[in-house]
Parts: C-alpha cells; sequence; structure tokens
C-alpha cells in the first residue's frame, strides 16, 4: 500500500543546528514524498525532535532550511494551518480539558472531522469532561493522539505521544491511523522507539543519530539489504566472503552474523552442503545494527585522524 506521488510533502537542506557548543542536527537533507508514513527513528537525543521542531516552525535553523510544500512554514498562513505536531510532552492551559482542546483544534485545522474525533473518544474511553492535568498519562497521550488524527492535517508529525498508551490502545491508534490514511491519504512522520510495532506501517524510513541522518530509505529496500547466518565459524566466514558485516555474536564455535546484502541462489546451496543457517533481521533489529556499525565507523575515524 502506498500512495506517494514523487512531489516532497517534506524538504530538507542541511538542516543545522547548535546550542552553544553542542550540535544538535547536522547538515541533515532528506525530502518525504506526498502520501507517505516516514518513520523517524533515533536514540534519546539524537535529533529527533529538534528537526520536527524546526520543520513545524517550532524552533530555528542555524543553517540550512525546511520547507513543507515548498515553503518556509514560519508565520506562513497558507502553510500552518497543514501542519499538525504532536508531541508527548504537549502543554495545555491550567484548567482545560480535553473538550476545549478539541475545540481549539476544530477552529484551526480546516480538514478537522470532528465524528471521527468522537469516534476515537469512544475508542480510547477518553474522560471530556476531567481537567487534562488530572488525566493519567495514557489519557493525555489519548488527547493528543486524537488531535493528530482528527485533524486530518496534511502533514502530521508525531512525537511518541502514543508512549502513555497501552498496547491495546497503542494497536487502536495504529489500526485507526491506517484506516484512515488509507481513505484520507495524507504525509505522516511517526517518530518512536517501537520500530517493529510501526514496522507495517511506514513507507519510507528516516534514521538520525548524533544529529546526523544516517539512513534515508524506502522501508521495502531496507527490509531486503540485510541477512543473518548462523553455524560454524569457518563456513559462516566463507559463506560471508567480501560482505559488510554489522554485527557478530558467538556462542561456542558457532558465529551468528548480521550481514548487508541479498542471498543468491549460490549462497543457498552453500549453506545446504555446510549446514548454515539464515534468519530474517527485522526492520528495528537492522536499524539497531546500522546506527552500532555507523557509530563504529565514526570512532575507527576519529582514532585514525587522532593518529
Amino acid at each position: 500500500m502506498t500512495h506517494a506521488t514523487g512531489s516532497a510533502a517534506i524538504s530538507a537542506r542541511g538542516l543545522t543546528k547548535r546550542y552553544g557548543t553542542t550540535l544538535a542536527l547536522d547538515d541533515v537533507t532528506f525530502d518525504v514524498p506526498a502520501h507517505t508514513i516516514c518513520g523517524l527513528f533515533g536514540r534519546n537525543g539524537a535529533g529527533k525532535t529538534t528537526l520536527m521542531s524546526i520543520l513545524t516552525a517550532q524552533n530555528f535553523a542555524t543553517a540550512g532550511e525546511g520547507r513543507i510544500f515548498g515553503e518556509q512554514p514560519y508565520e506562513n498562513t497558507a502553510v500552518l494551518p497543514r501542519i499538525c505536531f504532536v508531541r508527548e510532552s504537549q502543554r495545555y492551559p491550567e484548567d482545560s480539558v480535553a473538550d476545549h482542546a478539541f475545540a481549539m483544534a476544530r477552529l484551526f485545522f480546516p480538514n478537522w472531522d470532528q465524528a471521527f474525533a468522537d469516534q476515537l473518544i469512544t475508542d480510547f474511553r477518553l474522560p471530556t469532561s476531567t481537567r487534562i492535568k488530572k488525566l493519567s498519562r495514557g489519557q493525555r497521550s489519548a488527547v493528543g493522539v486524537i488531535i493528530g488524527l482528527a485533524s486530518r492535517a496534511d502533514v502530521t508529525f508525531f512525537d511518541e505521544p502514543y508512549l502513555g498508551l497501552d498496547a491495546v490502545a497503542r494497536q487502536t491508534f495504529y489500526d485507526r491511523l491506517l484506516q484512515d490514511y488509507t481513505e484520507h491519504p495524507r504525509t505522516i512522520v511517526l517518530s518512536s522507539h517501537l520500530i517493529d510495532e510501526i514496522a507495517d506501517l511506514i513507507e519510507r524510513v528516516l534514521v538520525v543519530d548524533d544529529g546526523r541522518l544516517v539512513l534515508d530509505e524506502a522501508a521495502d529496500d531496507l527490509r531486503d539489504r540485510a541477512f543473518t547466518v548462523v553455524g560454524a565459524e569457518q563456513a559462516v566466514d566463507a559463506l560471508i566472503g567480501d560482505r559488510e558485516e554489522l554485527h557478530r555474536e558467538h556462542l561456542g564455535p558457532i558465529a551468528s552474523a548480521t550481514v548487508m546484502g541479498r542471498l543468491t541462489q549460490t549462497d543457498q546451496e552453500a549453506m545446504s552442503r555446510t549446514g548454515l543457517s539464515t534468519t530474517p533481521v527485522s526492520l528495528q533489529e537492522l536499524i539497531v545494527r546500522l546506527t552500532q556499525h555507523s557509530d563504529t565507523e565514526r570512532g575507527t575515524a576519529a582514532k585514525g585522524a587522532r593518529s
């Protein structure tokens, strides 16, 4: 399932952000096509929230620029109502209840669907007349999720607002998002640590590590980029050859290696002869391994520069 049209809904060109001596974003460049669900991944402090804040005009870049539908979003009344940014730490006025938050959203977002919001309120069992600050963490998360979905903004950023939801509520969120996206295509960016939970939703993958963009790829292409081979270490080494190795573990004489590339028919025949087995690499494991590999490469480069 893909609605991608090839035109960029979100563009970053050389985005750089410094806080004093800290480099939060380092020359980040990418495009997200319109009508795409994009996963934005990275460790805590990697720069994900800073990136989304700049793209939604809630922060400023030190250098470079971010555009939404080809336009700068800051103080742009033609663009801002088309953007919804939902974050886990969303703040609301002191005495507001959920109904107040939804009423404000209804005024701001031209595509707001009240019937959909009402359905979501029921789905998440949200008490709408209780002050938001008195709600549980999961209920506060539900307020943000409902705004993000019912706004039907042309570009919606979810900065892990669903972390407070339990597993059943998170699945409800994923189901409603996918169903509504199919009926009302738009561009959605999901920032999450729960990579495997959203792996089947996303069509594009962005990974930020230490302020740098280390991965920008179609999810389907990425899923086929690596495999894990298990067996006697000598046989594993022979099969791998000069392929790029991301990770290796040992259990006595047995080695398990995660390797970039695809298995050929010749590989399959060699595995049968030597008793090797292979397992698929989940999207989460692949992203983790690629990030660790990026760390190792940077550390090696830094060591070489000092020597």
